[in-house]
């Protein structure tokens, strides 16, 4: 499968979901095809899901989407077991495996030695965990997880091949402020406080 194309499924079935994608070409390509103020662009390697958990627990009645990539996610794998812990019923983590460290050179990760993410994942204890290898099953797991109210982990095996497409249009500081007062306004609650400072005559 092409990340590409299964990015194109998700964003037809994305609706209002808050989206956190992780560092790398994918969030070029998913902010390529779904630009917004409801995605997050993750900078620091890694932290995808632990992000997309306390997004997803913070906003409970709000769908939240992690887009992973394996070597992300080999770097967080204490993630699975705290996931599968709180539980969140919002949350979509989906993994698009390519097995190398993309953004670093292209070398390969352990997923191209035999490491199973979704395994894993289901030993961590995320119970509706499973791989899509063609589109149509991406589809059909990326439609149920986003229509249904249960905690989801989706890997996808994906080639290494990249679409190009335009730069992301922002930096991660505008992107931080937008996604918040996105929230801020979607959600009608206040995140920012601002002090105003006395006015003197």
């Amino acid at each position: 499968m092409k990340r590409y194309d299964c990015l194109k499924i998700l964003a037809a079935e994305i609706n209002d979901a808050l989206v956190v994608s992780s560092a790398g070409a994918m969030t070029l390509e998913w902010n390529s095809l779904h630009p917004g103020d409801g995605n997050f662009r993750v900078r620091t390697l890694g932290l995808c899901s632990s992000i997309a958990l306390g997004m997803a627990l913070g906003l409970p009645h709000r769908k939240v989407v992690a887009l992973d990539g394996d070597g992300s996610l080999l770097m967080n794998l204490c993630s699975l077991p705290t996931i599968a812990r709180m539980k969140p019923a919002n949350l979509v983590h989906i993994v698009f495996d390519n097995e190398v460290y993309e953004a670093s050179g292209s070398k390969k990760t352990a997923t191209g030695a035999g490491t199973d993410l979704v395994g894993m994942a289901c030993a961590a204890g995320i119970k509706n965990s499973q791989w899509a290898k063609t589109d149509d099953q991406f589809a059909s797991a990326a439609r149920a997880a986003l229509r249904g109210s249960e905690l989801c982990f989706i890997g996808a095996k994906v080639t290494t091949e990249r679409t190009a497409v335009p730069p992301f249009p922002i930096d991660e500081v505008e992107n931080k402020y937008r996604f918040m007062r996105y929230i801020e306004k979607s959600e009608r609650i206040e995140i920012f406080k601002t002090n105003l400072p006395a006015s003197y005559s």
